[in-house]
């Protein structure tokens, strides 16, 4: 690389200004080699044949690669030792298993530490060469660990805990030095603890740029504890396969032990003047919360088993993450969760939350520590302390209502904060999200903002002043990382890691995660008395109340009442059809079949009913739907099957249209009608018609004005049967309304129509009755879906 004289500075791109994909585009966790202190096998189950092998196979074993490949494992290692892999993948273990593999080679036992894992369906063994046999490992990780594990149970807060750690850590491994970094949300690393050598220079307290832990390494110290590298400069040793091999490409190392460094790498720790490392994951919640980095200025080995012993205090220490910070600053805690009970308290004696809130302004500002506050409430404000403009914060609430996305919900570059979408934002940097704050920068540089209800956009903010700060970095981080080259970017680490002091500007102090935690209690609080409120304003509307105590009612018979007794019909019914086929005839077959049709489509008829009484708003399943077809040949048809009356003359004037509706609820809309229009009929030979009017027909029943707000088919089931009275034409829609005794005409739950009006409802439609007692019932209604 040329020297930065030389470089045109338009060309450079420092570590902040990468995109981390330039890095990730590097395939580190496939590189086709491996170090060189260790050898590996690829395997194709099950006969565990060698499809792939490390070309260091003779310095271990004796054997050139192409003396191992397509051979089977069982052909080296003794049956003990294959039956104890064979065990070992059969069962569910985790990603890696080791275990100690001896060999003799030229009549000298050789003893390896294994380890197998699998990558992609291929068997992977890893073999590295130890002095320890597998008797007494116990004893002697116990011996490693058990003074380290007291003193971590004994540290009293998370900075304790990781001093600890990185001493213990390093009394086991023999490093010249070991940290711990802590990574912020934006994935820069701070070293927060640090044991070393007297003549090392001191990393505590320095923070290093994301791009120095690219997105893929990440995911890997995810995946992986422990990752150790003996010798940096050591030369990689090349993965040599057979000839068409199943592994089509590039072997998948993310589990691996051995997986070769990564170029870029290699010049970083050179870069560092470190000659060997090994770095192990903290992990909280599923997620990279840190790394313990272990560097030594000369070629180190460790033994596999005191890595074992340092990656087991990381993952000691990783548990205890959570309970460290939790009582960090608790002191804090105690003072917030004292102040946030005198808001509730003040909120529950006032008309509205705003008052509340203002009433003692300084407990408002003290629950998160802020400076300055504003409550908007339906487009009123309310200001506390040093706040922007009222049209400032105005346009600021514009702006959060409108990127409350994921990505920029929650931005902020100090703690890893956990928030909820549209709950909550936080950012300590506002003026570099939001350009228009930096007019108000000395007030509003960090804002901490809750929704309490984004429909109405009423929002609570507090807001941080700018506070000029100075950060130590190891290293410029504006230091050069890469040169475009025509159309390619040449990637290349920082080359020094001296300490660089920034000056920032245009932000605030950052947001603390119990801070956050404190303002979104608060917020559950508003929310549960104004549930609280809303359900007192709720009983005026009583007629409401009692509907929907019908409809649970009716719920309830449904769920209960009649699924129960209409499995065991359906069971049965199967049963005699699997059991008793061969003792029915054809027609007993076929009815049997029916019948299992029939509380099939019954049973699915429930469950829809139970959705849509209890999930109101529940999306439809709008299809175009050929009206005609389903009402000649699904209705009509298990109509025939289930009505016992004969020589209906049913009438169907013109085919009916094609709609979008939802298939099922209509066809239970159609069929509820038709079924009560043949029901409810004494006459000696009945008819029921089905068809619809013209939505300009002057028949229509609609007004003008209904049929302007509402342009849509009208349609009607007419029949020639009993009617009904006048004064019975609004209640037959009631739940369970029933006019006639249970024992006559059929009887009935009374449900009937009650459904068929609910599902003209779900399709923003209007249904209604036209009848002359005597006579017949035309039944209307429109579907305007």
């Amino acid at each position: 690389m040329s020297k930065d004289k030389e470089i045109d500075r338009s060309e450079v791109v420092t570590a902040r200004a990468i995109e981390l994909n330039n890095y990730d585009e590097e395939p580190i966790h496939a590189p086709d080699s491996i170090q060189p202190h260790g050898m590996v096998f690829a395997l194709e189950e099950p006969q565990l044949k060698i499809i792939l092998v490390s070309n260091n196979s003779l310095e271990f074993l004796g054997l050139h690669p192409r003396e191992l490949l397509s051979k089977k494992l069982k052909d080296l290692f003794g049956s003990e030792q294959i039956k104890a892999i064979e065990t070992y993948l059969a069962e569910d273990f985790d990603s890696i298993s080791p275990r100690k593999i001896s060999l003799h080679i030229h009549n000298k036992k050789a003893i390896f530490d294994g380890i197998i894992h699998r990558s992609n369906g291929i068997v992977i063994l890893e073999l590295e060469p130890t002095q320890s046999s597998e008797e007494g490992s116990f004893f002697r990780f116990h011996d490693l660990v058990k003074g380290s594990m007291n003193k971590m149970q004994n540290a009293s807060n998370l900075s304790e805990l990781c001093q600890v750690v990185v001493q213990e850590i390093r009394k086991i491994s023999g490093f010249d030095r070991v940290m711990a970094y802590r990574f912020d949300s934006e994935g820069v690393g701070k070293v927060i603890a640090e044991e070393r050598s007297d003549k090392l220079i001191s990393y505590l307290g320095l923070h290093f740029p994301a791009i120095d832990l690219p997105k893929e390494a990440r995911r890997l110290f995810t995946l992986n504890w422990l990752r150790f590298i003996p010798d940096v400069n050591a030369q990689p040793v090349e993965l040599v396969s057979t000839p068409n091999s199943v592994i089509s490409q590039p072997l998948d190392l993310s589990f691996s032990v051995l997986r070769s460094v990564s170029p870029c790498h290699v010049e970083y720790l050179n870069n560092m003047g470190v000659a060997a490392s090994m770095s192990i994951s903290l992990i909280k919640e599923k997620k990279l919360w840190g790394l313990i980095a272990c560097h030594h200025s000369s070629p180190k080995y460790v033994s596999y088993e005191m890595r074992t012993a340092c990656e087991f205090l990381g993952q000691a220490m990783s548990l205890e993450l959570a309970a460290k910070e939790e009582n960090e600053d608790i002191d804090y805690k105690m003072k917030l969760t004292s102040i946030q009970a005198k808001l509730v308290e003040a909120i529950a004696h006032t008309n509205n939350f705003a008052e509340g809130l203002v009433q003692n302004p300084s407990n408002l500002l003290d629950l998160v520590g802020a400076r300055g506050a504003a409550v908007y409430l339906d487009g009123n404000l309310a200001l506390i302390g040093q706040t922007p403009q009222e049209t400032e914060i105005q346009e600021l609430v514009n702006w959060i209502a409108t990127h409350s996305s994921a990505e920029t919900f929650s931005h902020s570059t100090s703690e890893q904060v956990p928030v909820q979408n549209d709950i909550v934002f936080q950012t300590d940097s506002l003026p570099q999200i939001y350009p228009a704050a930096e007019q108000f920068k000395d007030v509003a540089s960090g804002v901490l903002a809750l929704t309490i209800a984004k429909l109405h956009k009423n929002y609570l903010l507090w807001f941080r002043p700018e506070i000029i700060q100075t950060v130590k970095w190891g290293g410029n981080p504006d230091q050069p990382v890469g040169v475009k080259r025509e159309d390619s970017l040449h990637l290349s680490p920082r080359k020094s890691f001296e300490l660089w002091q920034e000056t920032v500007r245009l932000k605030s102090l950052p947001w603390k995660q119990w801070e956050i935690k404190a303002a979104l209690e608060l917020r559950n609080s508003i929310a549960g008395m104004a549930l609280r409120k809303a359900d007192e304003l709720s009983k005026i509307n009583a007629e409401l109340e009692r509907s929907n105590a019908e409809l649970d009612a009716f719920t309830y018979i449904a769920s209960h009442d009649l699924k129960e007794p209409l499995r065991g019909i359906h069971n049965y019914s199967s049963f005699l059809l699997e059991d008793y086929a061969e003792v029915l005839d054809e027609d007993g077959i076929a009815k049997l079949k029916t019948l299992v049709q029939l509380t099939q489509r019954m049973e699915n008829l429930i469950e829809s009913l139970l959705y849509y009484s209890r999930l109101g708003r529940a999306e439809l399943l709008l299809q175009p739907v050929d009206l005609d077809d389903l009402v000649k040949n699904h209705v009509l048809d298990v109509l025939a099957i289930t009505q016992h009356e004969s020589g209906v003359d049913i009438r169907i004037p013109r085919p009916l249209p094609t709609i979008n509706c939802d298939r099922i609820l209509v066809r239970e809309l159609f069929s509820n009608l038709i079924s009560n229009a043949i029901k409810y009929n004494d006459k000696s030979e009945k008819w029921v018609e089905i068809g619809f009017l013209d939505e300009e027909s002057p028949t229509s029943l609609m007004s003008k004005e209904e049929r302007r707000s509402q342009p849509c088919l009208i349609f009607y089931v007419k029949d020639n049967g009993i009617g009904i009275r006048q004064k019975h034409q609004e209640s037959i829609f009631r739940i369970f309304k029933r006019l006639h005794p249970r024992n006559k005409y059929g009887g009935g739950t009374g449900a009937g129509l009650t459904i068929a009006k609910k599902i003209v409802e779900r399709h923003d439609g209007k249904i209604w009755v036209k009848s002359t007692y005597g006579k017949g019932s035309t039944f209307y209604f429109t579907l305007s879906s």
